[in-house]
């Protein structure tokens, strides 16, 4: 029998390397591919037979939902296993709804996570219990971006995107060709705006209401 093709995508070398100690256990699975970021992972599966990609959200270069997106565009039947630190709803939501067939907190154990591999690979939904939760309890919260937060500007909206993808304030300024204190004079008029505490706060609420789509 053929292995089983796993590609992992995460942008912390330590993730991979436990991962690859937590699916090694499993004398099915093959890992064939690790990329550092989510374009990687796109351009790697896209061009590849791959059985399964677990895959990571919040990267650099493209995050997991950009990178769903994109390979489910060109292969409608790849299978994604999202496993995650993020259990904000919308962004839950927007990863099912892009293809993903399944979501898996980064707390879960090795069991658990070759049980949602095997459940994927079977053509099957697999979200963790606590990821259940959220999706049967909280309400869709659709309509609050546009009835309660307030919007963010164009420029506003490129510093966002460059935070989430962890560009410091030094690379933003020199990546837009703006100053150092007009990136710090962005991202504080976002926290106040959006009404969160920090950029951790900011990283949170745009991934949860879409703030980039």
């Amino acid at each position: 029998m053929d292995p089983i093709k796993i590609v992992l995508a995460d942008d912390h070398k330590l993730v991979l390397d436990g991962l690859s100690l937590m699916i090694g256990s499993e004398p099915s699975f093959s890992i064939i591919y690790q990329a550092s970021n989510g374009a990687e992972a796109v351009e790697y599966v896209l061009s590849n037979e791959v059985d399964l990609l677990l895959m990571d959200l919040n990267m650099p270069e493209m995050n997991g939902l950009q990178a769903t997106k994109k390979i489910i565009e060109q292969k409608p039947t790849q299978k994604i296993l999202i496993l995650s630190m993020l259990s904000e709803i919308k962004l839950i939501r927007n990863v099912i709804s892009a293809g993903a067939m399944g979501y898996l907190l980064k707390n879960s154990g090795q069991d658990e996570l070759v049980l949602a591999m095997k459940e994927v690979l079977k053509g099957k939904k697999y979200y963790d219990q606590r990821v259940m939760e959220i999706l049967i309890n909280t309400p869709d919260k659709s309509t609050v971006k546009s009835n309660f937060l307030p919007s963010i500007s164009r420029r506003e909206k490129e510093i966002l995107g460059l935070i989430i993808k962890e560009f410091t304030t030094k690379e933003i300024a020199e990546k837009l060709f703006i100053s150092f204190g007009t990136v710090e004079s962005h991202r504080r008029n976002m926290i106040s705006k959006l009404g969160v505490r920090n950029t951790a706060g900011l990283v949170a609420i745009a991934f949860e209401y879409g703030l980039l789509e």
